[in-house]
């Protein structure tokens, strides 16, 4: 009787200990789907200016989403790549010395752009929180912490953009000088873009700005595909 009761003992911490492993596995993987990461592929883009004096393209464009560190449920991360050609033709001579109109020379223009004289382009992203961005066009005002004065070779480390639900802010990245005819290329790999703030639902997509100053001053937009931050 004593063996039996002994073998029907083990038997069972036997069984209790694979449903314990078992249920410590379930734990570890629900921890690993609940943050994991989230790669979102997007399609590429190009738009030819009004004046057909420049063309903008934007390939391997794609999106990295991680929840915030801070697992507060208002934060999340993106890690963003793209590139961006602008091959552009007709610019006037003497670019630098070119005078511009209505006040577009100033360092915060609209779009999350700035010139200082001589054409330029910029690409960022923007972001919305509870807000429906997919048709969000027109010349909306700069409204981050991010100087675009200060945009040259890229975005170092992270940028954190602080959010309300029903805002919108243009996040620039990278942005170049452009003094005379030819291809410009703009390479991002990684950039990442903090979003603090968002209880809600969170939206980006990219936008592009080349923005030629002077007497023939035009603007050329190009906006990527909409993704969801979480």
């Amino acid at each position: 009787m004593s063996k039996k009761h002994t073998s029907g003992f083990r038997r069972g911490a036997r069984i209790g200990g694979v449903a314990a492993a078992a249920a410590i596995t379930m734990g570890f993987l629900s921890a690993g789907v609940a943050s994991a990461d989230t790669f979102v592929p997007l399609p590429d883009g190009e738009i030819v200016a009004a004046n057909g004096n420049a063309t903008l393209k934007r390939t391997a464009e794609s999106a990295l989403i991680s929840p915030s560190l801070a697992a507060n449920g208002a934060g999340r991360v993106a890690w963003v790549s793209g590139t961006i050609t602008a091959d552009v033709k007709g610019l006037p001579a003497n670019l630098e010395a070119t005078p511009t109109n209505g006040g577009i020379s100033s360092a915060k223009g609209t779009e999350g752009t700035s010139t200082n004289g001589v054409p330029r382009l910029t690409t960022g992203y923007i972001v919305g929180c509870q807000m429906d961005i997919t048709g969000l066009k027109g010349n909306l005002g700069f409204n981050t912490s991010l100087d675009p004065s200060k945009l040259g070779g890229g975005l170092s480390g992270s940028l954190s953009v602080p959010i309300a639900a029903g805002q919108v802010k243009f996040v620039p990245v990278q942005a170049k000088d452009i003094k005379k005819d030819g291809s410009y290329t703009i390479d991002y790999q990684d950039a990442q873009i903090e979003v603090q703030g968002c209880g809600g639902m969170a939206q980006a997509r990219s936008y592009t700005v080349l923005e030629v100053t002077g007497d023939n001053y035009s603007k050329t937009t190009l906006y990527g595909q909409p993704f969801s931050i979480g």
